[in-house]
C-alpha cells in the first residue's frame, strides 16, 4: 500500500523549489565521495574499458568498451556516452535486451551503464547513461513509507483531497466508470509525447517481458498494455521466483528481474544491475515505465541464454530468489531497496464447466500498483480461460469475483457474455465489470488502498443462454386508474422457436388522464439508483448490485415524481413541495435531483439481447 503526504498546493511548490535548488550542491557532495566514479566529463574518444554482464547463469562475465564519443544533452541534464562494445556472442547479437543496466568502467572507475541502441544495428554500438544520473536517482529521497515508516496524511478539505488525488489516473467524477484502455493510453503518451512521432537516434534498450504458464491472450494483452512502454513481450516461460527468497545480495553487473506476476502464471521483466550501494541498487540505466515512486517487487535471476537476433536480441532467464523492491522509476534508472518489501496481490482463477479441462484453478499474485493491478489481472485471467476452454462454439460465460479491499466488506462483481465465438477476447476482458471496478478502486480521489485479494470463478455452458427481445405490445392499451398495465413480450431463444410471456406492471393512481410510456429492458442495462458516491466507503457500497439481475427483463415507467439522493442516502417518490425545499441552488453541495421510475423485474432462464417500448392511456378518473 502506498500513502502519500498530502500538502497545501503552495507548500509543495515552495518544497520542490528548495529541492531544485538544493539538488546540484548535494549531488556533487555525494559525487565527491565516490571516488570509484568517472564523471562524464572525465570521458574522452578513444578510452577503452570494460563491461560487466551474465552473458549465462549468475556470475557477471566482462566484455570490452571503447568510447566513440560523447552525445552532449541526449536527455534533459543528461548525456549519452557512445560505445563500441566487444565480445563474441555481441558481434553476433549486437544490441541485446536484458542488458540494460550493465555498468561500463573506464580508466577503472565506474563511467555509466550501457542503456541504449538502434534497432537493426549492424554493429555492436551502444549508449552508456553516464553513473552521474543515476546516482541522482539513487540519492533521491522517498516517501517514508517505503522505509517502513507510516505516513500520517496532513487533514485537508474535501475539495482539496479531490484536486490532489495521488492516483496518476482518475475520472474527474468519481461515479464515472474506469477504462483500463483510456489510463494505458494516457500514461503511454507521457513516453511517447516527447518522440512526436518521428523515431528517435536512439531508444532505451527494451525490457525483456517474459511471460510463464501464460498463452496467446495473455500475450495479445501484454504487446497492447504494457508493450509501448518499452517492453519486448517474450512466450519465454522460467519467469518467476515462485515466492522463494533470496539471502544473496545483488551485484554490480548481475541479472535483476521485476516480478509483475508470481505463481501458476508469471511476468518478469529482466535487466542489469548498475551499482549497489549498502541496502539500496540503480539498475537499467533507463526507465522501466517511468513511473515515478512505486513498489514492485524484485528478483535476482539466472539468464538461461543470450538469443541473437537481426530484430532485436534479449535474454531469456528467471527468477532464483525475491529480493528487495523497485522503489523509483525515473528518466535515468530504476532505484532498488533490497530491504523494503513490495505488497502484491494474491488471486485465485476457477473455471468450471469445461469436462476434462486439466486446469481448473490458477493461484498467483499481482503487484500492486494503479495501473498494473488491473493490466495483470486481464492477463492472468485472460490466459487461464483460453488455457481450460480454447473454443470456438457456442458459449455462455458467468465470472463471478469477489474483491477485497483492507477495512471494507467484500464485494462481489459479475461479468458476463455469450456467443459463438467462446471465452471472452481481449476486449471484453479489458472492459469488464471487475477490472474497471478495480481500476476504479485504486483511483479513487479519497485515499489509498490496500487490495487484500481477489477471487474469481469462472463458469463455462456450452450453449448460448440468449433470447433476442423481439417485440413488445400492450394487452389493453386503455386501463383505469389504478390498475395494472399488461404487456405481451416476444422473445426468441437462441435455437428455439419465438415464444410470448405476459408481464403486470402497477401503474400509480396518480397517472390517471396520461399517455404513458413502458420500457422493456434487459436487467443489465438498467442502473439501480445510488446515491453519488462522496467516500471511499460510499463507492464500494455502490459497486455492489449496480444493475437488476442480468438474466432478467424490466419493465420501467416514469412515475412523474422526483427524488433526491444526498450524503448516501436515496429518497424516492417525494411530492413538489418536500423536494423543493430539499434541493436549492445557494449551495453546490446540495441534494442531487432525479426523476423516480417504477420497475417490474421478470427473472428468466437467460439473458436478454435489445429494447423494446409500448404506452397505455390512463383513463381520466371522473
Amino acid at each position: 500500500m502506498r500513502t502519500h503526504l498530502l500538502l497545501p498546493a503552495s507548500a509543495a511548490l515552495g518544497l520542490a523549489s528548495i529541492l531544485a535548488l538544493l539538488a546540484p550542491s548535494l549531488g556533487a557532495a555525494k559525487m565527491g565521495s565516490r571516488a570509484d566514479v568517472l564523471p562524464v566529463l572525465a570521458v574522452k574518444k578513444g578510452m577503452k574499458g570494460f563491461g560487466l554482464t551474465v552473458f549465462e547463469g549468475t556470475e557477471p562475465t566482462k566484455f570490452g568498451v571503447t568510447v566513440i564519443d560523447v552525445m552532449r544533452n541526449f536527455r534533459p541534464h543528461q548525456d549519452l556516452i557512445l560505445v563500441n562494445t566487444e565480445h563474441p556472442r555481441l558481434e553476433v547479437a549486437k544490441i541485446v535486451a536484458g542488458m540494460s543496466g550493465s555498468p561500463v568502467y573506464l580508466d577503472g572507475k565506474m563511467a555509466g551503464a550501457y542503456s541504449y541502441g538502434w534497432s537493426f544495428g549492424a554493429e555492436p554500438v551502444a549508449g552508456v547513461t553516464p553513473i552521474e544520473s543515476m546516482l541522482t536517482d539513487l540519492d533521491r529521497p522517498l516517501p517514508p513509507l517505503l522505509r517502513g515508516v507510516p505516513l500520517t496524511a496532513l487533514p485537508v478539505s474535501r475539495g482539496e483531497r479531490r484536486a490532489m488525488t495521488t492516483a496518476s489516473f482518475a475520472p474527474a467524477d468519481p461515479g464515472a466508470r474506469y477504462s483500463l484502455k483510456a489510463h494505458a493510453k494516457e500514461l503511454q503518451g507521457r513516453r511517447a509525447e516527447a518522440e512526436n512521432g518521428r523515431v528517435p537516434l536512439a531508444r532505451p534498450i527494451a525490457t525483456p517481458l517474459q511471460l510463464g504458464g501464460m498463452g496467446s491472450l495473455g500475450r495479445q494483452i501484454a504487446e497492447e498494455l504494457l508493450g509501448p512502454f518499452g517492453f519486448e513481450v517474450l512466450d519465454a516461460g522460467g519467469g518467476s521466483s515462485s515466492g522463494k527468497t533470496s539471502s544473496q545480495p545483488f551485484q554490480n553487473g548481475g541479472a535483476i528481474g521485476v516480478e509483475l506476476i508470481s505463481g501458476d502464471m508469471s511476468a518478469m521483466g529482466i535487466g542489469t544491475v548498475t551499482r549497489v550501494e549498502g541496502d539500496k541498487l540503480v539498475a537499467f540505466g533507463h526507465p522501466m515505465m517511468e513511473v515515478g515512486v512505486t513498489s514492485l517487487p524484485t528478483s535476482q535471476a539466472r539468464i538461461l541464454w543470450f538469443l541473437a537476433s537481426q530484430q532485436r536480441s534479449f535474454k531469456i532467464g528467471e527468477g532464483v530468489g525475491q529480493r528487495g523492491a523497485l522503489v523509483n522509476d525515473r528518466q535515468a534508472s530504476i532505484v532498488v531497496d533490497q530491504k523494503a518489501v513490495a505488497p502484491t496481490v494474491p488471486v485465485r482463477l476457477r473455471i468450471e464447466g469445461e469436462p476434462g479441462a486439466p486446469f481448473a484453478e490458477w493461484n498467483f499474485r499481482v503487484a500492486h500498483d494503479p495501473f498494473l493491478t488491473p493490466s495483470l489481472l486481464s492477463m492472468a485471467i485472460g490466459s487461464g480461460l483460453q488455457s481450460a476452454a480454447a473454443e470456438r462454439r457456442e458459449m455462455t460465460f458467468t465470472m463471478i469475483s469477489r474483491v477485497r479491499v483492507a477495512g471494507f466488506p467484500e464485494v462481489t462483481i459479475e461479468d458476463f457474455s455469450a456467443g459463438p465465438t467462446g471465452t471472452p477476447d481481449a476486449t471484453q476482458l479489458t472492459q469488464s465489470s471487475l477490472l474497471s471496478s478495480v481500476g476504479g478502486l485504486f483511483s479513487n480521489p479519497w485515499q489509498d488502498i490496500r487490495l487484500d485479494s481477489v477471487e474469481v470463478e469462472a463458469k463455462l455452458t456450452f450453449a448460448r443462454e440468449v433470447a433476442i427481445l423481439r417485440g413488445a405490445e400492450i394487452v389493453h392499451p386503455e386501463i383505469r386508474p389504478g390498475e395494472p398495465a399488461e404487456v405481451r413480450v416476444w422473445l426468441e431463444p437462441y435455437n428455439e422457436k419465438l415464444r410470448s410471456i405476459v408481464v403486470s406492471l402497477p401503474i400509480p393512481a396518480q397517472l390517471n388522464g396520461q399517455q404513458v410510456k413502458i420500457s422493456v429492458r434487459p436487467g443489465y442495462a438498467v442502473p439501480k439508483v445510488k446515491p453519488p458516491a462522496e467516500s471511499l466507503s460510499q463507492m464500494i457500497a455502490n459497486l455492489v448490485d449496480p444493475t437488476y439481475s442480468p438474466r432478467s427483463l424490466v419493465l420501467s415507467i416514469e412515475t412523474g415524481e422526483g427524488g433526491v439522493a444526498h450524503e448516501g442516502h436515496v429518497v424516492e417518490m417525494l411530492p413538489p413541495g418536500a423536494l423543493d425545499r430539499l434541493t436549492t441552488t445557494s449551495a453546490s453541495l446540495g441534494p442531487v435531483e432525479f426523476r423516480t421510475q417504477a420497475h417490474t423485474v421478470k427473472s428468466l432462464p437467460y439473458f436478454v439481447v435489445g429494447t423494446q417500448s409500448v404506452q397505455v392511456k390512463i383513463k381520466k378518473n371522473p
